[in-house]
């Protein structure tokens, strides 16, 4: 028996939808090691708890879209780590926070974030490779009961076709989202929106968009593009905050502020997203600010 569509029925309202903000720079606002990955921290009652904390504060600020704390856990990227062979059960952990944090309403989505390897012929890692890693991943996240899969931060078309590809292998029941980085109109490897969009589109995904990059204005940039590419698929834009600002004792912060996160939110929606959200730097504060902007559109 499939699962329902929890994606399709919330885009259907025809309402522009509020998702999360930033989950790294949180976590590290909250405590996070110096040099140990969220996907490692949330096994531990301290980390689970600050992933709450993060789920919670995003949700009671307007988000009705939540990425799990996962965006690190595949197999290639926890291999020489603490976490090295436990996918199944950061994926399982992650997702039991977020649904203890946020209501029944809220989407879960599943994060799939790149594997940190470069893929041949640029690397080492073979795209069948990398598609069994992503298939493993989405496998676990599905088991943990997702809404939804979502693949982000991918600089490289071809990541994004593994990911995609295994995620549609291992959950052939979920939704699917796709969101790649761009920096002046192209993806680090020359990916272009229109194609990018066009090519995710073919695969079947649910939506398409961008996410990361450098600002605001670098997703909304490209969502003409993408829609381009893709126009009968929702699109996505979720930025980060400005480029980060290093301190002298090696924090950083973020530039954009609130203010800057609602026209950014309104300028997305004129541009045809559909989902709008942060991702670095992203406080809940701004997802504040981007949910009321949502609400009067």
């Amino acid at each position: 028996m499939s699962r329902p569509d929890r994606l399709a029925d919330a885009l259907a309202v025809g309402r522009p939808i509020p998702a999360d903000g930033a989950m790294g720079s949180a976590l590290i606002a909250l405590g996070l090691p110096a040099g140990m990955a969220p996907e490692q921290w949330l096994l531990t009652p301290d980390g689970a708890a600050a992933v709450g904390r993060v789920h919670a504060g995003h949700v009671a600020a307007g988000a009705r879209i939540v990425l799990t704390a996962t965006f690190g856990a595949s197999p290639v990227r926890l291999a020489d780590g603490p976490a090295a062979g436990r996918v199944d059960e950061v994926c399982r952990a992650a997702v039991a926070i977020a649904r203890a944090a946020v209501p029944a309403g809220v989407l879960v989505a599943g994060d799939l974030g790149p594997t940190g390897a470069l893929l041949a012929p640029y690397g080492d890692l073979e795209p069948a490779a990398a598609q069994d890693a992503f298939a493993e991943q989405a496998a676990a996240l599905a088991a943990a009961g997702v809404d939804l899969l979502w693949v982000e931060t991918m600089a490289d078309l071809a990541e994004a076709r593994a990911a995609v590809e295994g995620a549609r292998e291992a959950a052939p029941g979920l939704p699917i989202v796709a969101t790649l980085t761009f920096e002046r109109g192209r993806t680090l490897f020359g990916d272009r929106p229109a194609d990018a969009a066009a090519t995710l589109a073919a695969l079947g995904v649910a939506a398409v968009g961008a996410n990361c990059g450098s600002g605001f204005d670098a997703v909304l940039e490209v969502l003409p593009g993408l829609a381009a590419g893709a126009p009968n698929l929702p699109l996505v834009a979720k930025a980060n905050a400005g480029r980060p600002v290093v301190g002298a004792d090696g924090s950083a912060t973020y530039p954009a502020t609130p203010a800057d996160a609602a026209t950014y939110a309104r300028r997305a929606v004129e541009l045809g997203a559909s989902i709008v959200g942060g991702c670095c730097g992203t406080t809940s504060a701004h997802v504040a600010a981007m949910a009321a902007e949502l609400a009067r559109r």
